[in-house]
């Protein structure tokens, strides 16, 4: 069985998250870590009547046993976006946060799977491999960023525009990165063939790259994507404890290209050039990534084109991870 430790679990992301984790009977020890209030969240959660084990960690003081011995580690821990606040306005704060994490995870447990929430995704998981490359342990097979909130919203948009779609079968490729922009839908290529004109493609692309937005707007100020957010986490999250148990699972995850350089080719060739990170779908294993999923197809023109103008965005969030642990 599994091992999970969820860090920042007292926050709006990891409580509901720790719940779903709960629920999920692959799991068997549930570590929860946060620096406030996650000794009740634990307690809490501990009631729901499922065989995995729960247990607190409070404070820098016990994150070392906090993440001793697991399998698979979450990321959630950060500040959430406020109205007017971009994903850089983040980076700033949440940076720290997660480079405290992945150094203690780089010293007590460097085979463990690395799941990470925080946001920017698109600079915290680079600055998650220098951290990693560093301490000498960095494999790229074994470092994710969290993108599946952006598969779950082009379902789910989709549906909402074609009222015979059903949204939970329906799998979109999602490629690029986790911020505006950055975020491509590749409709074209969805699992099952959706009839969408010019116009709902474009405005559908623009719904599920600025869907984070609807969310932050609509909760006025008193947070952002969270319960999505989690349940998005927990699917992903599923899909790789399904691999450590030696299932073959696909699912779009923001990697470090190295991970699979012959697969990487495909996705460098329709715009991606250079970069070291980038979403792609890929085939998980009990190794982490076993290699990059082949699209299929080529993506429709309007596509290449996202696919371009998120590449040079996505340039310069990866080199901001970067600089922030070379201290540039």
């Amino acid at each position: 069985m599994v091992s999970v430790a969820v860090l920042g679990a007292s926050g709006g992301i990891g409580q509901p998250l720790s719940l779903l984790l709960k629920l999920n009977t692959n799991v068997t020890k549930l570590h929860l870590y946060d620096i406030v209030n996650v000794p009740g969240v634990a307690a809490d959660i501990s009631h729901v009547a499922t065989n995995s084990e729960v247990k607190s960690f409070l404070g820098a003081k016990q994150l070392a046993d906090a993440v001793t011995g697991i399998d698979l580690a979450i990321i959630p821990a950060g500040v959430p976006r406020k109205p007017g606040m971009t994903r850089d306005d983040l980076f700033k704060i949440n940076a720290d946060i997660v480079k405290t994490l992945i150094e203690a995870l780089a010293e007590y447990s460097p085979r463990a799977f690395i799941a990470v929430i925080s946001n920017p995704v698109n600079s915290t998981v680079p600055i998650a491999a220098e951290v990693l490359k560093a301490k000498g342990v960095f494999d790229p097979r074994r470092l994710f960023g969290v993108t599946t909130l952006d598969v779950v919203r082009a379902s789910r948009f989709v549906r909402d525009l074609r009222s015979n779609v059903d949204a939970a079968s329906l799998r979109v490729p999602v490629v690029g990165g986790h911020s505006g922009t950055t975020i491509v839908p590749l409709l074209s290529l969805a699992s099952s063939p959706v009839e969408l004109s010019e116009s709902e493609i474009k405005e559908l692309t623009n719904r599920i790259q600025f869907g984070g937005d609807e969310v932050v707007k609509a909760k006025d100020g008193a947070g952002s994507a969270t319960l999505s957010m989690a349940y998005a986490g927990a699917r992903f999250a599923d899909s790789l404890i399904r691999a450590i148990k030696g299932e073959s699972v696909v699912e779009p995850t923001f990697i470090a290209l190295a991970a699979d350089p012959a697969g990487a080719e495909e996705i460098r060739k329709l715009g991606a050039g250079d970069l070291d990170f980038f979403a792609v779908p890929v085939e998980l294993s009990d190794k982490g990534v076993a290699r990059i999923v082949p699209l299929g197809a080529e993506p429709s023109e309007f596509e290449r084109e996202a696919i371009s103008v998120a590449a040079e965005a996505l340039s310069a969030n990866i080199t901001t991870g970067v600089n922030f642990v070379k201290g540039a």
